[in-house]
């Protein structure tokens, strides 16, 4: 077996060597943040996006690998640094959240943009001590003198803007509720709901509260509501007013049939009024923290009916609109409630949940609601520690979640589910969210779809840039991109993708060989697509090919990521030769489809090309099919098949996406060039890198050379007639190529590694041998003649800066022993 060649991928992405020489010539802005090399071993500083990508791939690793540390800092975007913590940090906060809807929109939010309009978490905005006592004192003035007027209601305000730091006591409550049940005095319909947060901060923060405060508070919301709730309601009324009733059923001071009297109200309320929650999304957060805070009353009453209401206000046309968000503010309210019930052992309420919602749930229960629902038990069982009778109710509560996500996953793997987008959206946040979920085929393969088609839409897109001229209607923008950049969504990537390899382990071949096929099919297609769009787009619209561009940079990732999972499973000696040479050649042609996106170096991503190149370094066959994978000459030199404006030439050189491919390819082959046959080289790599020794690049043409340079030095050990043949034969054209561009697009270093390798495996008394040195020296006399013309002072400074007529001569001198030992031999 000939000698194995050890893949030297370099630490800098081949397309970045491609793409930024170009641009960096063109002053386009959009590549200076990626033009810093990441040398290995030598901590040198990298661009912000640069950094931003290490971090989410070194993300992606941890949490694949099994035993990760307890804390795990995740960068959740591509683009922007937004980092949170998950594990044992406080991305979650614990069950004894102070204001559950301040929690819920935090956790929903991909940025500060879902926010209640009357949320006073505005630290810019917040009140000085001295504006919050004259603001009491107007409260106080308001009942002295009977009237409420506008002032009164910004001193409502301003306390409001210091929520976080608020503390309102058992006489300042008492001054609301006398104001609340002046008869006297006329309150603004906008007056209600900054009243009602105001003793919602004093319920959840008094440590305890007066009982007779509360017994009154009660008696006062019953009357409110009962007169008027109806000619004043509002959504923030609605709102505020569950999310107040709703914390007096939590609260543990409160007295039973107080809560009861809440609950009551509170029933009423959500069954009878619940469309008002579909006119401000802002107050969604509210209404879901006040049915968490009646859910988890110690009060068993009406709970069962509060979550049939709950289920069943999203069916319904004018009940409130489903969205990401939305799902995930469920998914982390049931994590709280139920989290809330395994500390305080209500076994009775975990079991309905169970056995109401996920095993028996009602027809009008729509799919959204109940897979965030699932995902929240799921999160609310990983995080609790349990043993005994509960540890089994928990077994059993999280086993019908994970069969009722499994179930909807099933329906959206149907033809009559159809993949839908929201659900997709939703099934993969879901469970990225909830920890450790059992392996299942249908959760498997819709992570995969989530993946290729709503997480990285790339295809989407493409087509609608290629479809659509420019300028109508139906083209993408920039601005939709931008906005899938900055969602929830697109940030919780690398989660999604770690749940993917997670499942990968365990989950059966069929479903293991679909994905695999489905994710080298999606690399072969962005390949394709973005190497239209980005002759299509560069020079004309940066910005729009910029943020697609870090779409595919994070897709990069998770094919990463993904592959290394394929590797580890599938090389190892359970699995045929066959199979594993298959799966190598297949990660090795998908890793060529996407190695334009490589932007810095990834230990993980190595360490996948050197195991796979194994398999083709030891097997001919395999090399030779991926060998002829490579693009044909004439897809190099003719560009991809699609319509380009007339305005426009194609230029090989000039398509970067397609170099960085090739030179993927020419770094790989050259480690197993003893398994390269003689019709594979001439047939398919010849013209290749007889064409892009000619390219701009330096690093590309040198490449090329290299390859060359590995054909000639290769087949020492066996008597191959055809190989020796095929050398001297290309070794003319070789020599012919390599002086037309010289000086200019050759490299001398290149140039001269090849005229040395032509001298040293070429037979004794090869014509191409004379060929090249004749060659050779006509190149030196006309680079002579005209140096002697121009710089007559040349030979004088003969240690001066590298001059072309210098190195040919040298490069004459050096050969002289070469040509002369393989003559004598």
């Amino acid at each position: 077996m000939g000698k194995k060649g050890k893949w030297k991928g370099g630490g800098y992405g081949v397309g970045e060597e491609v793409a930024c020489d170009t641009m960096k010539r063109k002053g386009i802005a959009h590549c200076s943040a990626r033009q810093q090399h990441v040398s290995e071993g030598e901590g040198e500083s990298i661009s912000a996006g640069g950094q931003a990508i290490l971090n989410l791939y070194h993300y992606l690793a941890r949490r694949y690998r099994p035993r990760s540390t307890p804390e795990l800092v995740i960068l959740v975007g591509i683009s922007w640094p937004l980092v949170i913590k998950v594990g044992n940090s406080t991305m979650a906060r614990e069950a004894n959240t102070l204001f559950l809807e301040e929690w819920l929109r935090n956790s929903s939010a991909s940025s500060s943009n879902v926010t209640s309009a009357h949320s006073s978490f505005s630290s810019s905005s917040s009140s000085s001590a001295r504006a919050i006592i004259q603001a009491w004192t107007d409260l106080r003035d308001s009942i002295q003198n009977q009237r409420f007027q506008p002032h009164h209601l910004q001193a409502l305000k301003a306390l409001l803007n210091s929520q976080a730091s608020l503390h309102v006591a058992d006489p300042q409550a008492k001054l609301l509720l006398s104001i609340l049940s002046s008869r006297n005095l006329d309150l603004p319909a906008e007056s209600y709901p900054l009243l009602f947060k105001l003793l919602y901060i004093w319920i959840r923060k008094s440590f305890k509260p007066s009982l007779v405060l509360i017994d009154l508070a009660v008696e006062v919301l019953s009357n409110i509501f009962g007169t008027e709730f109806g000619a004043k309601k509002s959504p923030f009324f609605y709102a505020d007013g569950l999310l107040l009733l709703g914390a007096f059923s939590f609260a543990p001071s409160v007295a039973e049939k107080s809560k009861i009297v809440c609950l009551e109200l509170f029933c009423g309320l959500l069954k009878e009024d619940y469309q008002l929650a579909n006119s401000f999304e802002e107050v969604i957060s509210d209404l879901l923290a006040g049915i968490g805070y009646a859910l988890s009353s110690s009060v068993k009453v009406h709970f069962v009916r509060i979550l049939y209401s709950f289920f069943g206000i999203w069916g319904k046309e004018d009940g409130p609109c489903a969205s990401v968000s939305l799902g995930l503010m469920i998914l982390h309210l049931f994590e709280w409630v139920i989290s809330g019930f395994i500390k305080s052992n209500y076994v009775e309420k975990i079991e309905v949940i169970s056995q109401e919602i996920f095993e028996n749930p009602k027809t009008n229960y729509v799919p959204f609601a109940l897979l965030m629902t699932a995902a929240g038990a799921i999160r609310a069982c990983n995080r609790s520690v349990s043993s005994g009778q509960r540890l089994l109710i928990l077994f059993k509560l999280r086993i019908s979640a994970e069969n009722k996500i499994e179930s909807i996953a099933q329906y959206l793997t149907s033809k009559e589910g159809g993949f839908s987008s929201f659900l997709l959206q939703c099934l993969s946040l879901g469970l990225a969210r909830s920890g450790s979920v059992s392996s299942r085929g249908p959760l498997f393969l819709c992570l995969a779809s989530a993946l290729l088609t709503e997480i990285f839409p790339l295809r989407q897109f493409y087509i609608r840039l290629l479809e659509y001229p420019h300028g109508s209607s139906g083209r993408l923008r920039s601005k939709e991109i931008k906005e899938h950049l900055e969602s929830i969504l697109f940030k919780e990537a690398g989660a999604v993708a770690s749940v993917l390899c997670n499942q990968y382990v365990t989950v059966d071949e069929e479903n293991k060989g679909i994905v695999e096929n489905l994710i080298w099919n999606y690399c072969q297609d962005i390949y394709l697509g973005h190497r239209q769009v980005s002759l299509l787009l560069r020079g004309r619209e940066d910005e729009l090919l910029g943020h697609l561009e870090k779409i595919a940079e994070s897709a990069f990732l998770m094919v990463v990521v993904f592959a290394l999972a394929v590797t580890k499973h599938k090389l190892n000696p359970k699995f045929s030769k066959e199979a594993q040479i298959e799966t190598s050649v297949r990660i090795l042609v998908s890793f060529s489809c996407v190695e334009y996106f490589r932007r810095v170096r990834l230990p993980e991503y190595m360490d996948t090309i050197r195991g796979v190149v194994v398999s083709v370094q030891e097997n001919e066959s395999a090399c030779v099919s991926f060998v002829e994978s490579m693009p044909s000459y004439t897809d190099l030199t003719n560009g991809p098949d699609f319509s380009i404006p007339q305005t426009m030439e194609y230029l090989w050189s000039k398509d970067e996406v397609q170099t960085a491919r090739i030179l993927f390819y020419l770094r790989v082959i050259r480690t197993c060039m003893e398994r390269v046959t003689a019709l594979s080289f001439r047939r398919v790599i010849a013209p290749t890198i007889f064409l892009y020794m000619g390219h701009p690049n330096e690093k590309v043409a040198q490449a090329s050379h290299s390859m060359f340079v590995g054909f000639i030095s290769s087949g020492k050990d066996s008597n191959q007639d055809e190989r020796v043949s095929l050398k001297e034969q290309l070794a003319f054209y070789y020599i012919q190529r390599s002086l037309a561009g010289y000086p200019g697009a050759t490299p001398f270093k290149g140039m001269a590694s090849g005229v040395a390798a032509l001298a040293r495996h070429l037979p004794a008394g090869c014509p191409a041998t004379f060929y090249c040195i004749h060659s050779l020296v006509e190149k030196a006399d006309r680079l002579c003649s005209e140096v002697s013309t121009h710089k007559a002072d040349i030979w004088k400074n003969w240690q001066g800066e590298s001059d072309p007529c210098k190195e040919i001569l040298e490069l004459l001198l050096r050969l002289i022993s070469l040509v002369d030992i393989q003559a004598s031999s």
